[in-house]
């Protein structure tokens, strides 16, 4: 049988809930954005990497205000999101080269959120291939870069 080792995945199976909105707790600008894995800040909205992701380059989108859904934000918050969105996957786009993204949003947390009062969007990249019978029958997913890999690729 072979191994996929991945070390990292510890921390997310012993993972004790925060207190607390992620989100609300790394909106603070600060010296400490490479330790929270922020990529981007802009006026309205940051970007981060997902610490569990689906892909590699799966980013998250966030406004500042702790809002749960996307009529709750005001225009210029509302665009100034989606300004973001679309600067990550250009960035994305040119460094990575994925052949498609899955782009969206889980409002509430019977659609899946985990943190249903704070609106975010995910960012998950895609490559032909990136799918293979992992999930299907041991509900394991390979991401092949690390954490730290990815933000200095994207972080330029």
């Amino acid at each position: 049988m072979d191994k996929i080792w991945a070390p990292w995945r510890k921390e997310y199976i012993l993972l004790k809930k925060s207190k607390g909105c992620i989100f609300c707790l790394k909106r603070q600008s600060g010296l400490y954005d490479r330790k929270k894995y922020i990529l981007k800040r802009d006026r309205y909205a940051f970007s981060m990497l997902n610490r569990y992701p689906y892909n590699n380059a799966h980013e998250m989108v966030s406004p500042y205000r702790h809002v749960g859904s996307l009529e709750l934000l005001n225009k210029k918050e509302l665009l100034g999101l989606l300004n973001l969105v679309n600067y990550t996957k250009m960035r994305i786009d040119k460094l990575l080269r994925p052949h498609g993204y899955n782009i969206g949003m889980n409002l509430g947390k019977i659609a899946g959120a985990g943190f249903s009062g704070h609106v975010h969007i995910h960012i998950v990249p895609r490559w032909a291939g990136d799918t293979n019978f992992m999930p299907v029958i041991s509900d394991t997913k390979i991401v092949s870069c690390s954490l730290e890999e990815m933000y200095n690729l994207l972080k330029g």
